[in-house]
């Protein structure tokens, strides 16, 4: 509402603006309109208003109840309150369920809300809600029925919508430049950067305010930006940042893309209305092109929460690497490990493999193999076991015994070649432990497997990681506050047998967290949390550090999907020195970039290459004839670079030299000549034009305290 819009009849104060405190809110007027006249930023997120015609959007049908005779009915009410209890407030003899003439009720049940949006959300949650084998409840609005008792007879078909071309989500890989794009989110902000490592600074593509409520992420191959809002989830993508889709999930708190970017699960828990109840989880699959709510898995807290786990881990679901049989994913129950297959999204084989105290699993990132970790049973007279089992044939490929296991930890190789359990054992008194690696070859025939033990196994492991795209491992091991460093192979060329081989040790770094390049060959040893942000860039084909830095208090590291820059950054969880820097695979600080409150900093992945293993080597090997055209496109930046430095320090000195003979010529005018004797003369009646008076000269005697030294005064007696 501009100025010039306010009633002239509002009373106003003395200097016409007006007085507030004599106005009756209660009187104004507002102007026509959902919005009040007061229009939202959030214009890309659609808010579906719940509208009812006949006056019964409150009411919902739930239809495929058991039919049951009065000795159970109230049973059966009290159920259904509970489970409509739980997602909004049922009204007052909100539940009527109609009985037949012999007393059996006739298998659906009326709910009454207190407003439509509670209708809508139980709609939502338990259509298609499983109350025992035989019956999964069919729910639909009460308003419904009326519309569908309009439906003509005669069939007329619709008219088709126009085509509308969507934006090219793959558009930032056309990049000439090979440049590779970031999102960051701080405060309410969220922007999407291009990397520029020639001009040294990101290069905005685009930016919006309170594009989401909790956090961003991107889709496995880079495609979609997904926002998380109360409402659901929403997925961006194109050289404008256009929505593609949106899901609906009340209170959605977490997601999860498949590998093959295909699905998204989308998570919650909410607050039980009865303080002795559960909380309740709901996990939604949705297939990301349709749109499609494929499944929803709903119960109680306990019913996800398996294991050693103390709460809810997210995520409940776990995706498998890619497959071309298709997308699998699994969650861990009660001694079983339950295996879905999208996009029918039921159970492999209609029942779930069977693992007496399962405690953990893990997908291969390459292929639909599960591993499996069962803990000691019986006392220990049973030992504990690993598992790897392929899919969907639930073969078991390999499988381990171990002894005096007091815990596991397992790390799987990018390209699914190699799998290592880092395993920590009692000692014979069982007062201690020690550690040590499990390491299987899942490219050679049977699997072999073999028995990894540092110099000193009792040495503490802190970080053990992979190389992405390659042979090798790196161990981070020793008890005090800078320990060693090693690197392991898993080809011996010395061996007619492959067997893991040290490479070599380096003594007293400072680091406790391992980051390998995406391309294998460099590795960053980081120093984060107490060790305020070191930094150590080492070469691994030549055991040579080719750089040492300090970003002070950093809490994340982050390598960019070719391996050429890698980031630390400071999130919130520190107050001070918010922001993030860019630097090259060796070290070299390109750019920092401060911001406050600030939260995510995410690389956008790449979509995978279409070129053989044969043509990547060719271009490997012939690196420099193609890296000539992009030396000659770099070396033409540099110079627009300096002929752009060059032309704004010319037009500063463009600037300077018109200022400087504007002023020269004022003072050599003659009319201002005449000013400067008229003004001498007013205040010197003596003065003469060229006499001796034009010139004084006064000498000044200033003295300077150079410093002063305070010396004990000793009293002679």
């Amino acid at each position: 509402m501009g100025l010039e819009e306010i009633p002239p009849n509002l009373p106003r104060g003395e200097d016409g603006y007006v007085d507030w405190s004599k106005v009756d809110v209660k009187d104004l007027e507002m102007p026509a309109g959902d919005d009040m006249g007061i229009v939202s930023d959030d214009e890309g997120i659609d808010v579906e208003e719940v509208k009812s015609e006949s006056g019964f959007g409150t009411v919902i049908v739930v239809d495929n109840l058991p039919k049951v005779p009065d000795a159970k009915f109230e049973k059966l009410c009290t159920v259904v309150r509970k489970i409509y209890g739980q997602i909004g407030v049922v009204r007052e003899n909100g539940l009527h369920m109609p009985k037949g003439a012999d007393g059996v009720t006739k298998g659906f049940a009326f709910v009454e809300f207190h407003n439509p949006a509670e209708a809508a959300a139980a709609i939502e949650q338990t259509n298609g809600y499983k109350l025992d084998k035989a019956h999964v409840f069919k729910v639909s609005k009460f308003d419904d029925f009326s519309k569908y008792d309009a439906v003509p007879d005669e069939y007329k078909a619709p008219e088709p919508k126009p085509y509308v071309a969507r934006e090219n989500t793959a558009s930032y890989m056309l990049d000439d430049r090979g440049r590779d794009q970031f999102a960051i989110r701080f405060g309410d902000e969220t922007e999407v950067h291009w990397n520029d490592a020639q001009v040294k600074e990101p290069v905005e593509v685009y930016k919006r305010s309170f594009w989401t409520e909790s956090y961003v992420q991107w889709s496995p191959r880079g495609n979609y930006l997904a926002t998380v809002h109360r409402q659901g989830v929403a997925l961006w993508g194109g050289p404008g940042f256009a929505r593609f889709a949106k899901f609906s999930h009340n209170g959605v708190q977490f997601i999860e893309f498949s590998p093959c970017e295909r699905y998204l699960a989308s998570g919650s828990t909410h607050d039980p209305a009865n303080a002795r109840e559960q909380a309740q989880v709901v996990v939604n699959f949705f297939d990301v092109r349709s749109g499609a709510k494929l499944r929803s898995f709903q119960g109680p807290i306990s019913d996800f929460v398996t294991g050693a786990q103390r709460g809810l881990t997210w995520p409940v679901f776990k995706w498998a690497g890619a497959s071309d049989s298709g997308a699998f994913f699994a969650r861990m129950g009660k001694n079983a490990v339950s295996v879905y297959e999208a996009p029918e999204m039921g159970l492999v084989d209609k029942k779930s493999i069977k693992l007496e105290g399962v405690l953990d699993f893990c997908w291969s990132p390459a292929d639909p193999i599960l591993s499996v970790y069962q803990p000691e049973q019986g006392g220990g007279n049973q030992p504990a076991r690993i598992a790897l089992i392929e899919l969907p044939s639930k073969k078991e490929v390999r499988s381990k015994n171990l002894f005096s296991v007091s815990g596991v930890r397992m790390f799987w190789q990018q390209s699914g070649d190699y799998f290592a359990v880092k395993v920590d054992r009692l000692t014979k008194t069982k007062k201690s432990t020690y550690s040590g690696f499990e390491l299987f070859r899942l490219r050679e025939p049977n699997c072999p497997m073999e028995v990894l033990e540092l110099p000193d196994k009792t040495q503490k492991i802190v970080a053990f990681a992979w190389e992405p795209k390659g042979h090798r491992f790196a161990v981070i091991h020793g008890d005090g506050a800078r320990p060693d460093v090693s690197f392991y192979t898993m080809i011996d060329d010395s061996s007619a047998v492959n067997k893991v081989k040290l490479i070599g040790t380096i003594k007293n770094k400072t680091a406790n967290c391992l980051f390998w390049s995406p391309k294998g060959k460099v590795i960053v040893l980081a120093g984060l949390k107490t060790m305020n942000g070191q930094f150590e860039f080492f070469n691994v084909d030549e055991m040579e550090t080719m750089a040492s830095a300090e970003h002070f208090m950093a809490t994340d590291v982050e390598w960019d999907p070719t391996g050429r820059y890698v980031t630390t950054a400071v999130t919130s969880v520190h107050q001070m020195e918010n922001g993030f820097n860019v630097w090259t695979f060796n070290g070299r600080l390109l750019y920092k970039h401060q911001r406050e409150r600030f939260y995510q900093f995410l690389w956008r992945p790449r979509a995978p290459s279409l070129l053989s293993e044969t043509k990547e080597a060719e271009i490997l090997k012939n690196l420099k004839s193609y890296s000539k055209r992009f030396d000659e496109l770099d070396e033409s930046i540099r110079n627009a670079q300096d002929s752009h430095l060059a032309a704004e320090k010319q037009e500063v000195t463009d600037a300077w030299n018109a200022w400087l003979a504007k002023k020269r010529s004022r003072v050599e005018a003659n009319d201002y000549v005449d000013e400067v004797r008229k003004i001498m003369r007013q205040r010197y009646p003596d003065w003469t034009e060229g006499g001796a008076a034009d010139v004084v000269e006064t000498q000044v005697e200033v003295e300077e305290i150079i410093s002063v030294v305070e010396e004990p005064l000793s009293m002679v007696r």
